[in-house]
């Protein structure tokens, strides 16, 4: 990162693709991505109530990654090279509407507001949701839990919606560069490993929750626990409130 502040910025001339966005910031990004999307899609069936716990479980354990990953991680991983600044993020947004938006090599600082958004909705739709799942609490969670993954539905609609408009805006793909992990910048700017240990080690994690390798306190094991069977937990209230 060349200097502080949201982010380096570079301008139109002398820029190449670069390495920005390392192999575990890409992983999580899109395995958050599907977790959200598999436990917003089960949310509402009693038949897929199990699957939907284990996607909270996943989805926890991906954000408290990221959150350790921006402490840790690469260059443009780290939370310091993209701090929360609304005023910031409203003058890219400004610029962005008149057509002349800054470029930034990483997360502009309208990116940078939704991923905190994205994160701390994440962890408290989360958490909320396996406190309900474990009956702890009371109705007055699952309002709160409803209430949560439907204003991070909402931070995702504006976050893909400010993605398209960028990707126009700066003629670059922002999707693409989420899966190649590169973007155009000067050529100092880019990092130099893509930490695939990393993220290899993230997808197992993420893996031994969805087989039962890993432990999931509350939600008890169908059959043998080393079948690498889905979770299953017998939700004897929930489903005496529906017979």
């Amino acid at each position: 990162m060349a200097g502080a502040g949201v982010e380096a910025m570079v301008n139109g001339t002398d820029r190449a693709e670069i390495l920005v966005w390392d192999l575990p910031v890409r992983v999580f990004h899109w395995l958050f991505a599907g977790s959200f999307a598999v436990a917003f899609a089960t949310g509402e069936s009693d038949r897929w109530r199990d699957v939907h716990a284990v996607s909270g479980y996943a989805f926890v354990a991906l954000a408290a990654f990221r959150l350790a990953w921006g402490v840790v991680g690469t260059r443009y991983a780290r939370f310091g090279t993209f701090p929360p600044a609304p005023r910031a993020a409203l003058a890219y947004l400004r610029s962005l509407l008149a057509g002349r938006p800054a470029h930034h090599v990483g997360h502009n600082p309208a990116g940078a507001v939704a991923i905190y958004l994205l994160l701390g909705l994440g962890l408290a739709a989360g958490l909320s949701g396996l406190a309900t799942y474990a009956e702890v609490g009371g109705k007055w969670v699952e309002d709160v839990h409803e209430g949560l993954a439907n204003a991070m539905l909402a931070v995702v609609v504006v976050h893909v919606a400010g993605v398209v408009v960028g990707s126009l805006a700066h003629r670059e793909n922002l999707v693409k560069a989420m899966i190649t992990g590169r973007k155009l910048g000067v050529r100092e700017a880019g990092i130099d490993r893509a930490r695939p240990l990393v993220a290899a080690a993230l997808v197992a994690a993420v893996l031994g929750l969805w087989t039962g390798l890993l432990p999931t306190p509350g939600l008890e094991r169908a059959n043998d626990p080393g079948s690498g069977a889905v979770p299953v937990r017998a939700h004897r209230g929930h489903d005496r409130d529906h017979d």
